[in-house]
């Protein structure tokens, strides 16, 4: 008895109306052949939605579907729209992850030379813990007209670079589109700053537009490579030579994946891609976890050394996330006994974004920007090799205050990646990993990526950038100083809690020159330099035992 009443329960009902409705027109059509015509779209109509509840029961694939069959599809409806839903209808302005509505808003703003400027006051509870402000000064000065550039090059550079203090971050062609690339690039060569070219290799469309380049090297070695995924010292002489490129970064870890190497899904991987590359179409593109080769903290140094003689001298430098704080003053003790020393370490932090990784080491791997950032800067300044080795900072940097706060702890200049995705159009839709941007930046497909227009984009970045640099200046003016490089920790102020206010060089603790060498007795940094071997990037065993600290505490 109960089997003949499921029709008619409720969560049968929509296959039952679809089953008996296309019964009554058909039976109506067959008594009423002169109306017949006229009713074969709602036939059509309620006999698809019948075969449809029909191919739901029978299906094994989704639960859902077989309890509720036709209904349940609207769920999978709702939930593809979702993030549409909250980010148009629902997001306040200082919602939204990873970037809030109205940073997104700013970045646009500025690309399109729109007014940014916000009335009425800020949105921020100003006494809830976290909020972080700069001091200003009652003496302010005038704005610098000057662009902030920073020279990068130590003692044994034979070209360095005068770089910008707001750069692109490395982003591959592969992971953008060709048409992002190429407006990304016109937009640095408008504007006078640098486009990293990410570990997918110094490619045509970086070429076509002449704007100055930073030179990725990746663990995969796609710039540079040998048939067997080798290093080739000859390809990389031959590409490095090229006068566009004027710095190289050798990568060896990247804030939203540390320890994992690259990742391009194989939705991405066209006959292009591939061929650039040197890898196969439509499979999966995994760098190395690690670089082949070198496996000490020496032997790295002499890579760097390799690199800087087979460039003919260009800045060379490395990109890191700080993981196990002894394996970096491990290398900082290979830099010591070698004498051997990078031009530039950009600080990575794991806030930083990427194409895909998995959601495991995007949330919960690697150490925040401002953490490492103070770290590294801290390690150099206390073995006497600050002066030689100049810092950059990328990781979720997009307004003028996220630079004055890492260029405060140490940072000579900052990257940013998604804020100049931003400017050539990206929505944050978070289909970068699927082929489907909407907006064409992080997609292979020709269709989607013909809706940006080079001219328009690439003005849109150098305007993005100016307007940046340009609140820089406004910044610095107001705190009393004429360069974003005489900032300091004790600049800027953190709520610690509703009744403590604590200033940055409290939170991020310095070093005296040459400390380290000395020796300190800082509990951030005594056992972590005790563990540290020049020959290994495995702990000393003779190392005291080691307890990390925050730096906050």
């Amino acid at each position: 008895m109960r089997q003949l009443l499921l029709p008619f329960v409720p969560r049968y009902l929509p296959l039952s109306l679809s089953v008996a409705g296309t019964l009554a027109l058909c039976v109506l059509a067959w008594r009423n052949p002169d109306i017949a015509p006229y009713l074969s779209a709602p036939i059509l109509v309620f006999l698809f939605f019948s075969a449809l509840g029909v191919r739901d029961l029978l299906q094994t694939k989704h639960a859902i579907l077989r309890n509720y069959p036709i209904a349940a599809h609207l769920r999978f409806l709702l939930e593809n729209i979702r993030p549409e839903m909250r980010q148009y209808f629902f997001e306040a302005d200082k919602d939204g992850s990873p970037f809030p509505r109205d940073k997104r808003a700013i970045v646009y703003q500025r690309a399109k030379k729109e007014l940014d400027k916000r009335p009425f006051g800020t949105q921020y509870d100003v006494y809830e813990n976290r909020y972080e402000w700069l001091h200003h000064s009652m003496a302010p000065k005038e704005p610098s007209r000057d662009p902030f550039r920073v020279l990068v090059g130590g003692p044994q550079c034979a070209q360095p670079y005068s770089a910008s203090v707001f750069n692109i971050s490395a982003m591959s062609y592969g992971s953008l589109s060709a048409n992002a690339i190429r407006s990304l690039n016109k937009g640095a060569k408008i504007g006078g700053f640098a486009h990293d070219t990410g570990e997918g290799g110094f490619t045509p469309y970086h070429r076509e537009n002449e704007g100055d380049i930073i030179l990725q090297i990746g663990s995969g070695y796609f710039a540079c490579r040998n048939p067997d995924g080798s290093f080739s010292p000859d390809r990389f002489a031959e590409v490095s030579a090229d006068p566009q490129i004027k710095m190289i970064e050798l990568k060896l870890s990247q804030g939203a994946k540390p320890g994992h190497g690259g990742v391009l899904p194989a939705a991405k991987v066209t006959e292009e891609v591939a061929r650039i590359r040197g890898i196969e179409v439509g499979r999966d593109c995994i760098s190395p976890a690690r670089h082949p080769a070198f496996t000490t903290p020496l032997e790295l140094m002499q890579f760097v050394a390799e690199l800087r003689r087979l460039s003919g001298g260009k800045p060379i430098g490395f990109k890191l996330c700080i993981g196990h704080q002894w394996e970096f003053l491990a290398v900082v003790k290979a830099m010591l006994e070698t004498g051997i020393t990078p031009d530039f370490i950009v600080v990575d932090g794991k806030e930083g974004g990427t194409g895909a990784a998995p959601l495991e080491f995007m949330d919960h791997m690697g150490m925040p920007l401002r953490d490492g950032l103070a770290f590294v800067h801290a390690a150099l300044v206390a073995t006497n090799l600050r002066d030689r080795i100049k810092i950059g900072a990328s990781g979720k940097i997009a307004t003028a205050f996220d630079m004055a706060r890492v260029m405060a702890i140490g940072a000579d200049w900052c990257n940013a990646a998604r804020g100049f995705m931003f400017a050539v159009g990206c929505i944050q839709a978070q289909q970068c990993h699927t082929d489907r941007c909407p907006t064409g930046v992080a997609t292979q497909d020709p269709l989607r990526q013909r809706a940006i227009s080079v001219p328009n984009k690439a003005l849109r970045v150098a305007q993005f950038h100016k307007e940046t640099v340009k609140a820089l200046a406004e910044l610095v003016a107001a705190a009393g100083l004429d360069h974003p490089g005489e900032l300091k920790p004790h600049h800027f102020m953190h709520r610690a809690a509703p009744d403590r206010v604590v200033t940055f060089a409290e939170l991020y603790p310095a070093l005296r020159p040459g400390e380290l060498l000395s020796g300190t007795r800082d509990r951030h940094f005594e056992a972590a330099w005790a563990l540290a071997r020049a020959d290994s990037f495995a702990p000393s065993s003779h190392g005291i035992h080691f307890v990390p600290v925050l730096a906050a505490e």
